[in-house]
């Protein structure tokens, strides 16, 4: 108990250092170098004082691999710093796991360096497109966050290990933090003349208390229900021998979708607290919507009310765990030349951890999806029209969808093969063989990616939603990562499930 009190601590510290972080060390006062030694030297205060010497491998992954960045050279350094990135956790994982603390959560240092990875790998493929790829060879979402210049090493820990992110993230772009920490999230753009951007003017800073003040709203909540009402669900009871024998099964379902509904609550929670504390620095404006309301879900994880809503895999993957959804898609899904949506399942699982339990997910987990998307792409299209049709067909979709989501996510949870294949067979694998079925009788529609036709058409509504942006004051940062969150429906549609 007492890390996960620790972790709340940090936080909450956090939170109050990023509230003084925007009053007292605000870009129009202060250095962009001051920002950046504070809160790095206040994010390895907080690595220490929650997992006190093994916080030290934060600053060995990052140095390391900043080293591999300058001598290896742009041209294949975010191959290399994949690998090093992606196996010194793989490393640590095992560590904590198998000599450690298995099955337990406690110091598990290993989850800031998932962040942490996500990070230097991200960063390494920005610098690689924006140094070495010639533009034309780029994607839209590539093209608007390749990085042109090597970042200095104050700049590469500040960006790993900031106290707004470096305990629970979330992951975002190079080019976002650095415009946060100069100071130019709030520059509004333009278009001049011969059709070129330039900067005009600085609209005054949105606040985002009201923002802060409603994600806090919604961390109290979650943590009350984590608190009181999921202590008494336990997704272990799903494997009891009593309740297997005696429960009916429409008993069996409704436990099931119960107890994983009431496992969320803990992700809502931290998710959500990381995003007010970057919120409450000033980090993660996003421009103003069709009303001229300020934006602040930049680097939002997760929609609470699309993820309990879901009526597909597709809308659920899309709601959750956002910014590793994106990650995905940027350093595996988009550079893979064969089977991209495989690997990329493949590439989560490894990330998340050497639990069997993941790979049990995530193996189902591709099943799952490939299956939802065919049936999705098979008979949506008959039951659009009327309303009524339609309302029955996301009925239907939604009761499906959600013992579909809790079914493959029951390893997760257990961690351990044998709980884990008892769940499956105490189901009679009813779900992976409805799977299987549904695919080799449904023809399935091949994706397409890269530089296609669904692409430029995301990238031409993107630049109709900057347009609108910029009429009402849409800040110059918040533009460029539009393309990649609107093309987050190319992507999430093949990215792991993650929870």
């Amino acid at each position: 108990m007492l890390p996960q009190v620790n972790f709340v601590v940090c936080q909450v510290f956090a939170l109050l250092a990023a509230i003084w972080f925007r009053t007292y060390l605000h870009s129009s006062k202060t250095s962009s170098f001051i920002r950046h030694v504070v809160a790095t030297l206040l994010g390895l205060y907080l690595a220490l004082f929650c997992f006190g010497w093994y916080a030290l491998h934060f600053l060995v992954q990052s140095g390391i691999s900043y080293c591999i960045m300058i001598i290896i050279g742009v041209e294949n350094m975010h191959k290399y710093c994949f690998v090093f990135a992606l196996g010194y956790l793989t490393v640590c994982q095992i560590t904590r796991v198998y000599i450690f603390d298995y099955g337990q959560y406690s110091a598990d240092f290993s989850g800031p360096m998932m962040i942490i990875t996500q990070k230097i790998t991200s960063l390494a493929c920005e610098i690689h497109d924006g140094m070495f790829r010639k533009d034309e060879e780029l994607t839209p979402s590539q093209r608007g966050l390749a990085v042109r210049r090597m970042p200095s090493l104050l700049e590469y820990l500040s960006y790993n290990c900031n106290f707004m992110g470096i305990l629970a993230g979330p992951l975002c772009s190079y080019k976002d933090y650095i415009t946060f920490i100069e100071g130019r999230s709030y520059h509004v753009t333009q278009s001049g003349e011969h059709g070129k951007e330039e900067i005009q003017y600085e609209k005054t800073e949105p606040s985002p208390n009201m923002a802060v003040i409603q994600k806090l709203l919604v961390c109290g909540l979650s943590l009350l229900f984590h608190l009181t009402v999921s202590k008494t669900l336990p997704v272990e009871y799903n494997i009891d021998e009593h309740f297997q024998a005696t429960a009916s099964w429409p008993t069996k379902v409704i436990y099931l979708y119960v107890s994983l509904l009431a496992a969320r609550p803990k992700y809502y929670f931290a998710w959500t607290l990381a995003d007010a504390i970057n919120n409450a620095a000033g980090f993660g404006f996003r421009g103003y919507d069709k009303n001229g309301a300020a934006r602040w879900d930049l680097i939002s994880n997760l929609r609470i009310q699309q993820i309990e809503m879901s009526t597909s895999f597709k809308m659920f993957l899309d709601n959750w765990n956002i910014q590793t959804a994106l990650w995905l898609k940027r350093v595996c899904y988009e550079r893979t030349s064969s089977s991209p949506t495989i690997q990329t399942f493949i590439l989560s699982a490894i990330w998340h951890g050497v639990y069997p339990g993941y790979y049990l997910t995530f193996l189902t987990g591709v099943v799952m999806t490939l299956a939802a998307r065919a049936v999705r792409n098979n008979f949506r299209h008959h039951f659009i029209e009327p309303p009524q049709l339609k309302l029955l067909y996301d009925v239907i979709t939604w009761i499906a969808t959600q013992i579909a989501i809790s079914y493959t996510v029951v390893p997760f949870v257990l961690l351990s093969i044998k709980p884990s294949f008892m769940f499956y067979s105490s189901w009679y694998y009813s779900l992976h063989s409805a799977g299987i079925l549904v695919l080799l009788l449904l023809p399935v529609k091949k994706t397409q990616r890269g530089k296609n036709t669904h692409e430029n058409v995301q990238l031409s509504r993107s630049k109709k939603f900057d347009e609108r942006g910029n009429s009402l004051g849409q800040n110059s940062f918040s533009t460029t990562n539009n393309v990649c969150n609107q093309n987050q429906e190319l992507a999430s549609r093949h990215s792991s499930l993650k929870q």
